[in-house]
């Protein structure tokens, strides 16, 4: 199969392993008229902006964007861009110039992108503040002019290279480091292409080899995940799938749990990588960062504890048994990950943890949280009972059985307190650690412990499977029911169709015996993503794609109900498959 060519407006050119993409995206919901170089390095930054020209003036050529190549395609010429590696790409015009400037055209001593010409070997070379990166161009045919204000340190000026209209040119454009030799082109522009082209398929072939005309959109969500893949590098110190090569530039600590369950099958040395990330910044207490990105840890929020419910299916997927290291590993992390909500986030004699924020559940502004900042959640309570189970069950594997009936005491105190104290007897409330203050809401947080599955009992099963066809559009489950005078269509939270809590449900509905539901929410959801891409949310009416528009973790959710629905359709796949 070979994808349609995508909207690059939407979608970073990129691939994987690589710090930068080429996208007119420069900043959060701003789009520039011309293609840009975009590093993720310290940040988001356009480096590096390339204008099409066309008799002597800037011209709009049709972008047209596929996993291998980028071209510019214009009456009068063409422009290709291609990936050699993660680190350089080339490009090729022919009846058609470019200009190469500089995103930011103001110097200061501390700022802005410096350009200049090394006698040493001829190249043009962009040293930029922002990145901390210097950028070299090398021409491989054809010539090219320096602006008189481009040999200024400091200084206005629209610093440029422009390559000539009237002859063929190709260009290779490096994110150099000083070790490396003078450039020098070892394969044509199209071996270069095909080899990219390639790599890509190899991806796609071992994660959505099941792929089919009817999941049409699985090679381009392995495109998303393919192509936001960074080399490790900076706080990350293995490769990692960010959730978007826009602004979204980071690894947040539950996203990465659905890109390692899509990755688990035909990446399992990645799955492991995208599953272990925050751990690598586990804190002594055993909470994991909110966040990390290349130049940034954050610990001002946790994410939701669903990493029990996440290594359950990561284990089952991978083609291999994971190593004893391994496994000791990934049980000491989610133990002291645990430990964290019984020990510091529990008021003393009390059963259930507290959220301190809604950002610590990652629905941030979910309605929930309208009754109070700080609160004991049934979904918590559902998804830390998850996770003691997964590690009562690692616990006895790895020849510890006293510990293992530990965790089951554990959870035996969670559950009660959860169906004692939050049940009312028609849905599930919130309660205030401080003075046992409850509220409900209509968010679709409420109704998230339907993950348990088949653990509930069955009136609250039944209640709960009741609650979840308010919230199901013709779209997919919407956070906040679309006649909530809570709704907002862009509400974030509050209103939108996410990826995480369809992927959750719909886990949940299969495993408690509701398979007509749950084959319903996969259905409109697949059906969402195949019309409108991988955004981070989506209009629950509409079916709009709303904020970043290139989210791996929505890429991964379609992937994962995706090969599940070829699974149950055929009869073959992974068994494991959520």
């Amino acid at each position: 199969m070979t994808i349609a060519p995508f909207a690059i407006q939407e979608i970073p050119f990129s691939y994987r392993g690589s710090w930068f993409d080429i996208s007119p995206v420069i900043a959060e919901k701003v789009c520039a008229e011309d293609l840009h170089l975009v590093s993720h390095q310290t940040g988001m930054h356009p480096v590096l902006r390339f204008e099409a020209r066309d008799g002597g003036a800037r011209t709009e050529p049709a972008i047209i964007a596929t996993p291998a190549r980028l071209s510019w395609r214009h009456p009068h010429g063409t422009i290709d861009l291609v990936y050699q590696d993660a680190d350089t790409i080339r490009l090729r015009g022919t009846g058609l110039g470019l200009r190469i400037a500089a995103a930011h055209t103001a110097l200061t001593p501390f700022g802005g992108t410096y350009l200049y010409r090394d006698p040493a070997d001829g190249a043009h070379v962009f040293t930029s503040y922002e990145t901390g990166r210097r950028y070299r161009v090398t021409v491989l045919t054809g010539s090219t002019s320096l602006t008189a204000e481009g040999r200024e340190l400091l200084g206005g000026g629209d610093r440029h290279l422009e390559l000539p209209q009237e002859t063929p040119w190709e260009i290779a454009v490096e994110e150099y480091r000083t070790a490396r030799p003078p450039y020098r082109a070892d394969r044509p522009f199209d071996e270069v292409a095909a080899a990219a082209q390639a790599t890509f398929d190899g991806f796609a072939d071992a994660v959505a080899p099941w792929r089919t005309p009817d999941t049409p959109a699985a090679e381009l969500a392995a495109y998303v995940m393919w192509s936001a893949t960074v080399a490790p590098g900076g706080f990350l110190a293995r490769p990692a799938v960010l959730m978007s090569k826009h602004w979204m530039d980071k690894v947040w600590s539950w996203d990465h749990c659905f890109n390692a369950i899509a990755l688990a099958a035909g990446d399992p040395e990645l799955a492991w990588h995208q599953f272990m990330l925050p751990f690598d910044h586990q804190d002594p207490a055993g909470a994991l960062p909110d966040s990390v990105t290349h130049s940034e840890v954050l610990h001002n929020f946790v994410k939701p504890p669903i990493h029990g419910w996440a290594f359950g299916h990561l284990r089952r997927l991978s083609p291999q048994p994971l190593t004893d290291d391994r496994l000791h590993a990934a049980y000491e992390r989610m133990s002291a990950w645990t430990r964290f909500w019984l020990d510091r986030r529990r008021v003393p004699g009390r059963q259930l943890p507290y959220y301190q924020h809604g950002n610590d559940s990652g629905w941030d502004n979910a309605t929930t949280f309208d009754s109070g900042r700080l609160l004991e959640t049934a979904d918590l309570a559902a998804f830390l009972l998850l996770q003691l189970a997964q590690l009562s069950s690692l616990a006895t594997e790895l020849g510890d059985p006293v510990v293992a009936a530990e965790w089951d005491d554990t959870g035996h105190g969670i559950r009660t307190a959860l169906f004692e104290e939050l049940w009312d007897g028609t849905g599930f409330v919130a309660r205030r650690p401080d003075d046992a203050t409850t509220s409900s809401s209509t968010s679709l947080l409420a109704l998230m412990p339907i993950a348990l599955g088949a653990e509930l009992p069955d009136d609250v099963r039944d209640r709960l499977v009741t609650g979840l066809r308010a919230h199901l559009t013709a779209n997919g489950l919407a956070t906040e029911p679309v006649d909530s005078p809570h709704y907002a269509a862009d509400g974030y939270w509050r209103g939108p169709i996410w990826a995480p809590s369809t992927v959750l449900i719909e886990d949940g509905l299969r495993r408690a015996g509701h398979t007509a539901l749950a084959d319903e929410v996969s259905s409109r959801f697949r059906a969402l993503c195949e019309k409108s891409g991988f955004a981070e949310n989506f209009d629950a009416e509409t079916g709009a794609g709303l904020r970043d528009r290139a989210y791996t973790w929505t890429a991964s959710s379609y992937l994962i109900l995706a090969e599940a629905f070829e699974s149950r359709r055929t009869g073959t796949g992974s068994p494991g498959r959520p």
